[in-house]
């Protein structure tokens, strides 16, 4: 049953809250239109004030490692891991399109199913 209904049938926060089982303050902020049930706070990013810099790295050197932007946004105050850090660069799509390197990305199976040297067996 919705908080709401049973807060117009005249049911005080605390019965509410032993009724539906919940926190005081989930509830009292769901009355208060501070909150939407079924939906979790999204926690605040912590790459974005990083974002432009990052964009300006990237758009300096297109080749830059991860590793050694990520080593700098720490030093600038980051402080995420570094799997979080690389998702968002991702993400964010942050790195420049270089086509010579988008074109090395995948090779076509065929070629590597018969790669030379493939035959050889060492007994």
């Amino acid at each position: 049953m919705d908080a709401h209904a049973l807060r117009r049938q005249g049911w005080t926060i605390s019965a509410i809250v032993r009724h539906l089982g919940r926190d005081r303050k989930t509830i009292r902020a769901y009355l208060n239109g501070e909150r939407v049930p079924q939906q979790r706070r999204q926690a605040p990013d912590a790459f974005v004030p990083f974002l432009d810099y990052c964009r300006q790295r990237l758009a300096d050197d297109p080749h830059l490692w991860a590793s050694t932007l990520f080593d700098e946004v720490v030093q600038l105050g980051y402080a995420g891991a570094y799997s979080t850090f690389t998702r968002a660069l991702r993400r964010y799509e942050v790195r420049p399109h270089c086509e010579p390197c988008h074109a090395s990305q995948g090779r076509d199976r065929a070629v590597i199913e018969h790669l030379p040297g493939e035959e050889i067996q060492f007994d």
